[in-house]
């Protein structure tokens, strides 16, 4: 099937071979200007709305000063952002989801973490973000009395991106370099202030209506799991398992942990019940497990489990076990150690106390006498001792096929925190057991950020940044798993809306909120990638004037040489450091 990106890239070459045809016949109008797949439209009108506005001078110069300021930070600050960035894609060249070319273009539909469900939010954020930013500079333009030739709007094929006002050249070179200085980053400085004024609106009044309903929100639940089964998927907000009321997931996972029942009814906030059937599900296994995910243990050593409780019950005593596995295929018998499936560490205690030397695989099914089924067992064993005790380690060394092997051991570690010098991997044996399988959706993490919940302590700039990157949250934050895409399809099951704004219904306040989010996320980026110091952005040219003004101060000859180099030199680097931190993971392994 033809991927989204294609399409439009078919579109684009098609777009152009028609616009430079009919460029070639002369039957374009005079407006509309065409080289290769950018077409610009071009109007006289409003420039007499900006002479007005322009009125107050002194205001808008002050302003400007500000913005320059402004700029001047985030341009040292996207410089070192990039270097580092590309420094770290050279060094660790591990390419993700953001590395992937539809990524880069902010369009919804084909950018993974922009979805079409908000595409009227997103695109009315970027007409703001494109109205402010050109409109500034054509402001400041009147402010300095810099002529404009005329201003309109560019697009990438049918594609809007980006508006413009075209300066006259003789007119902005007759202007102080303070002028064009203030012209070029009052875009930028608009750019900002739409999103302070934004997120200020979304982190008050708006999020401030909005609270997380009762129970357990599920983003989603695990392909063939006993949960998807019962039909609970992304959407449901489970209140109760097995009779006993569960506010979040620590709560429903205590109660499972619990129970030992083969079913358990699953009352939902829609008041249906279901009743799910359990099993044990593989969820996740290391690359060499002889138990793959989606495969479903069904007995320990002939003994039929259904629970993860279960089977941790029948092989607390087994450190060695067969296991009955079913897939697709049919059913097979696994015989494998169970423990702790664990990495030596090369520079821990027990390689620098054995024959090891780091690196090896062991399955830990003992430590000092205790059982270790699983990556908990192992970590309240230790959590036990201190640094400098002697304990007997009990383990497989190689593997599932490895040589049964017991050592004594003087932990390392430091103050009250033990440590055995091995790499553990989460679950038994190298994989993760679930006998209900549903992921739980973070709608309080993501509520708190935006403002809700009482702001959870949160600063300004911390919210800032946090909302900035919550469309790859999945990427960017710890134990998240999700990105937020806004409060759009069946994550609006997980919130409701009170005070005023629910007066005018949740879908009005689920919109605004959607809107102020994209809104203030748009402008921040339009406005920081047009502060990368490099031609032609803005950054580019405030570089240019600012190393004019300084270069004219230094005991040189020839200042047009250095200003040159310099503003060459850095927007050389900038480009090629933007290349790298975008295409270098992917080229590079």
């Amino acid at each position: 099937m033809v991927s989204t990106l294609w399409l439009v890239g078919g579109g684009i070459v098609l777009y152009t071979l028609v616009a430079m045809a009919l460029k070639a016949q002369g039957r374009l109008p005079e407006a509309i200007r065409v080289q290769g797949p950018i077409t610009t439209i071009h109007t006289q009108r409003g420039k007499a709305f900006l002479n007005w506005l322009a009125g107050p001078k002194r205001f808008w110069r002050a302003w400007g000063n500000l913005g320059v300021g402004i700029a001047l930070v985030v341009m040292v600050g996207s410089f070192a952002l990039v270097a580092f960035a590309a420094i770290s894609a050279v060094r660790n060249p591990t390419p993700t989801a953001l590395n992937e070319p539809q990524n880069v273009l902010a369009i919804p539909g084909v950018n993974d973490f922009l979805p079409l469900s908000v595409a009227p939010e997103i695109l009315t954020g970027l007409l703001i973000g494109l109205v402010v930013h050109e409109g500034g500079h054509g402001l400041l333009c009147r402010v300095e009395d810099i002529d404009i030739e005329s201003m309109g709007l560019a697009l990438l094929a049918f594609i809007p991106i980006g508006a413009f006002v075209e300066p006259s050249e003789a007119s902005r070179n007759r202007a102080s370099r303070g002028g064009q200085t203030r012209m070029f980053a009052a875009g930028v400085t608009n750019n900002f202030a739409v999103s302070v004024v934004a997120f200020l609106l979304l982190f008050g009044p708006v999020a401030g209506s909005i609270s997380v309903v009762a129970g357990v929100p599920i983003g989603g639940s695990l392909q063939g799991s006993p949960a998807r089964d019962a039909g609970i998927d992304r959407g449901t907000v489970i209140t109760s398992v097995d009779g006993e009321s569960v506010a979040d997931a620590d709560a429903m996972q205590a109660t499972l942990a619990e129970s030992r029942a083969d079913s358990v009814p699953v009352e939902l906030e829609s008041g249906e019940t279901v009743t799910v059937q359990r099993e044990v599900l593989v969820t996740v296994a290391v690359r060499d497990a002889p138990i793959a995910v989606n495969e479903t243990v069904t007995a320990v050593n002939g003994s039929r489990v259904s629970t993860v409780g279960s089977f941790e019950d029948a092989v607390q005593s087994r450190p060695v076990a067969d296991l009955t596995v079913r897939n697709q295929s049919g059913t097979r018998s696994v015989q494998l150690p169970i423990g702790t499936y664990s990495l030596v560490a090369p520079d821990g205690a027990l390689a620098g106390q054995t024959d090891l030397s780091g690196g090896e695989t062991v399955i830990i099914t003992a430590i000092g006498g205790n059982r270790t089924v699983d990556f908990d067992d192992l970590s309240a064993v230790l959590d036990a001792r201190q640094p400098g005790d002697t304990v007997s380690v009990t383990g497989y060394v190689g593997g599932y096929d490895g040589e049964r092997r017991t050592v004594e051991v003087d932990l390392g570690g430091s103050g009250s925190d033990a440590q055995l010098g091995v790499r553990v991997q989460r679950g038994v044996s190298g994989f993760v057991l679930d006998d209900f399988g549903v992921d739980v959706y973070p709608s309080n993490t993501f509520l708190t950020v935006l403002g809700g919940n009482g702001g959870g302590g949160l600063g300004g700039i911390e919210r800032a940044y946090l909302t900035l990157v919550l469309p790859f949250a999945s990427l960017t934050l710890p134990d998240v798993g999700y990105n937020f895409a806004g409060f759009v399809g069946p994550v609006t099951n997980f919130y409701t809306v009170s005070g005023p704004l629910g007066l005018l219904g949740a879908g009005f306040a689920f919109f605004l909120a959607n809107l102020l989010f994209w809104t203030a996320w748009i402008n921040l980026i339009i406005g920081q990638f047009n502060c990368v110091p490099a031609y032609p952005l803005d950054g580019g040219h405030i570089l240019r004037t600012t190393t004019e003004t300084v270069v004219s101060r230094l005991p040189v000859s020839n200042g047009r040489a250095l200003t040159s180099a310099v503003t060459t030199t850095v927007s050389i680097v900038m480009i090629l450091g933007l290349l790298v931190m975008v295409f270098g993971p992917r080229l590079l392994t």
